[in-house]
C-alpha cells in the first residue's frame, strides 16, 4: 500500500465518549445527580482527536524507522537515541517524569548461552539426550547438576496438590499435547515455575515439532537468551524435548508417549517411572552484560480521587536491527509497522491528551518499552517495578502493528476478557465519524493474546485490549518500509484509541474482568 495523506474523515461534532453522555445530551443539559459529569466537553474531545492526523505519524514514524535507526535493535544506540528522542517530545508536551527523576527506565540486559560441553542429560538406561538435537530452551534453564527420577505429567487442571508430591530432584516430562505446541513455553511458564518450586531439577516440555520447526528452534536458541536483572532461578525455564527423542529414552521404561500426548484436557496426572532416574547436568555462560531502555511519561488526572488511578497505553519501540545474510541485499529491518507504528500512534495520542484542559478524570502512563522483539523484556520489568502501583492500573491499551491491511478495520484481542470490550464498542457505535471498527480476534489459533508486551499487565491482573492488524509479507523482514504504511488508517486507530482511553479515564467504575478469563490468566496454571 502507498502512503495515503487524504484528510482525515470528519463529520459533524457528536457526543463523544459514553462518559461524557453525563452532561446529558450534546446541548449541554446538567449531569443527572449523583453522577459526576467527566471534565471533557464533547467539543474539547473532538478538538484534541482532531490534532493525531496522518502526516504527523508520518513524520514520527519516519524517525523510528529511518535506515540511521538500524532497525532499532535492544540493545543498541540506535535504540538509545529513539527513546531520547521519545523522552525529549514528552517533556516538550509537559508530562510528567515517569522514570524517577526522568522519563527513561533502564533495566540490566544480560545473554546467557547454555555451555554444550559441560551440558549432559543421561538416563540410568545408558540413553543420553543431545543438546540442540534432542533438547533445546527458549530462555535460560536451571543451572546445576542432579540425578533423580524420571517423572512424566499430562493433562491439565488443578496442579498444587499434585505436585505436592513430587520427589526431591525429580527429572519431569511434561506432555502439552499438540494443540499446545504454540504455545507451550508460555503457557506452562506458572507450571513450570510451580514445579521448580515442588523441588523439580529439570522441567522438560514435550515438543511434537517437526524437523523443519526443530531445527529453526534449535538455531534460535543457539543464540542464547537475554534476561532482565539477576538470574532468578524461581523464573527459568523448562527445557524443550522432542517427542521423538523422549519416546527412544522412555519407551523401554513403558512410557507411551502418544496417549500421554493425546491427553490434553483431561484431569492432571503425575507418575514415577519406575526404575528410571535421569542425571542432568545445565552449565551457563555469558555472552552480554548491558543494559536496555523503557520510556515512561504521565498526564496527571484532574480528579482528586481518581488521579490515583492510571490508564496505561503502551507500545514497544524496538524492532530486530541488522542483519547483514538477509534475502535482497538490504540488511536494515526498518520495523515501519512493527512497531514504528503502534510507538508513533501511542505518541500522538500522549499529544491529544496533553492538550484537554482539564485533563481527563484519572492519570494516563504513556509507556514506549524495549525489548519486546527479545521475548517482552522491557514490558516485564516494568510490570515487576511500575513505576506506579500495579492495583493503581485500571486499563492497558496496547498497540502493536497497526499501520497495514485493511483500511477500516482493525483487530481488538482481548475484548472477551473484561468490559472494556464491550467499553469499546460502545465507543465504536459513538463516533462512526472515526470509520474504524474494531473486531474481535480472528486469529484465535495464534494465541497472539500471550505474544505481545500487554500479556505482563494480564498476568498481573490488569485488564487489556490489544490492538493489532495481523501480520503480512513484510512481517520481520527487511521490506517493512515507511512508504508502506497507510497513516491515514493508523491516524483513525490512534483517534479510536484517544476516545477509548477518554471513556476509560472518566468512567467511575474500572474495567471489570470476566471471572473465568481471571481464572485462567491471572490466577492461572501455576500463577
Amino acid at each position: 500500500m502507498s502512503l495515503r495523506t487524504a484528510a482525515l474523515r470528519r463529520s459533524p461534532i457528536l457526543c463523544t465518549t459514553v462518559a461524557t453522555l453525563a452532561l446529558g445530551a450534546c446541548g449541554g443539559d446538567e449531569a443527572p445527580a449523583g453522577e459526576p459529569a467527566s471534565p471533557v466537553t464533547p467539543e474539547a474531545a473532538a478538538e484534541a482527536a482532531a490534532t493525531i492526523t496522518a502526516e504527523d505519524l508520518y513524520e514520527k514514524i519516519s524517525v523510528l524507522a529511518a535506515d540511521s535507526m538500524r532497525g532499532r535493535d535492544t540493545p543498541s544506540p540506535e535504540l538509545d537515541e529513539v527513546a531520547e528522542w521519545i523522552a525529549a517530545d514528552f517533556a516538550a508536551l509537559g508530562l510528567r517524569p515517569g522514570a524517577g527523576d526522568g522519563y527513561i527506565q533502564r533495566y540490566s540486559l544480560r545473554r546467557f548461552a547454555v555451555d554444550e560441553a559441560a551440558t549432559s542429560l543421561t538416563l540410568s538406561s545408558g540413553a543420553a539426550l543431545a543438546w540442540g538435537t534432542d533438547v533445546t530452551a527458549l530462555g535460560v534453564p536451571r543451572e546445576g547438576a542432579a540425578t533423580g527420577p524420571v517423572v512424566t505429567v499430562s493433562g491439565t487442571g488443578e496442579a498444587e496438590a499434585a505436585f505436592a508430591e513430587l520427589p526431591t530432584d525429580a527429572q519431569v516430562f511434561v506432555f502439552t499435547g499438540p494443540e499446545m505446541e504454540a504455545t507451550r513455553t508460555t503457557s506452562w511458564a506458572g507450571r513450570t515455575e510451580a514445579l521448580y518450586a515442588a523441588g523439580a531439577a529439570q522441567v522438560f516440555l514435550v515438543s511434537t515439532q517437526d524437523d523443519a520447526q526443530w531445527s529453526r528452534t534449535a538455531a534460535r536458541a543457539a543464540g542464547g537468551s537475554r534476561v532482565v536483572g539477576d538470574l532468578d532461578p524461581a523464573r527459568t525455564v523448562a527445557l524443550n524435548v522432542r517427542a521423538a527423542a523422549v519416546r527412544d529414552a522412555l519407551g523401554g521404561a513403558g512410557v507411551d508417549v502418544d496417549a500421554l500426548q493425546s491427553r490434553h484436557g483431561d484431569a492432571l496426572e503425575m507418575a514415577v517411572v519406575e526404575g528410571l532416574t535421569l542425571d542432568s547436568e545445565v552449565a551457563l555462560s555469558t555472552l552480554q552484560d548491558d543494559t536496555a531502555p523503557n520510556v515512561v511519561g504521565i498526564l496527571e488526572g484532574s480528579d482528586p480521587t481518581l488521579r490515583d488511578e492510571y490508564v496505561i497505553y503502551s507500545a514497544h519501540m524496538d524492532h530486530v536491527g541488522v542483519r547483514p545474510n538477509a534475502e535482497g541485499g538490504d540488511s536494515i529491518f526498518n520495523g515501519a509497522d512493527d512497531d514504528a507504528s503502534g510507538t508513533a500512534t501511542i505518541m500522538e495520542v500522549a499529544e491529544a491528551m496533553a492538550s484537554l484542559d482539564p485533563a481527563p478524570r484519572r492519570s494516563m502512563v504513556f509507556l514506549l518499552v524495549s525489548g519486546e522483539e527479545k521475548g517482552l523484556l522491557g514490558s516485564a520489568y516494568y510490570a515487576d517495578h511500575p513505576t506506579v502501583p500495579v492495583d493503581a492500573m485500571v486499563a492497558n491499551l496496547n498497540a502493536d502493528m497497526v499501520g497495514r491491511n485493511w483500511p477500516d478495520t482493525i483487530v481488538a484481542i482481548g475484548k472477551e476478557h473484561s468490559d472494556l470490550g464491550e467499553t469499546l464498542n460502545r465507543v465504536n457505535v459513538a463516533h462512526p465519524e472515526i470509520g474504524m471498527t474494531a473486531i474481535d480476534d480472528i486469529w484465535p489459533d495464534e494465541r497472539f493474546y500471550f505474544r505481545s508486551d500487554h500479556f505482563n499487565f494480564a498476568r498481573k491482573g490488569v485488564p487489556i485490549l490489544f490492538f493489532f492488524n495481523g501480520t503480512h509479507e513484510d512481517y520481520h523482514r527487511a521490506s517493512d518500509e515507511v512508504d508502506k504504511i497507510d497513516t491515514e488508517k493508523t491516524a483513525r486507530i490512534g483517534q479510536l484509541l484517544f476516545y477509548l482511553g477518554l471513556e476509560v479515564s472518566d468512567t467511575d467504575a474500572r474495567p471489570q474482568w470476566n471471572p473465568d478469563s481471571y481464572a485462567e490468566i491471572v490466577e492461572g496454571p501455576g500463577r
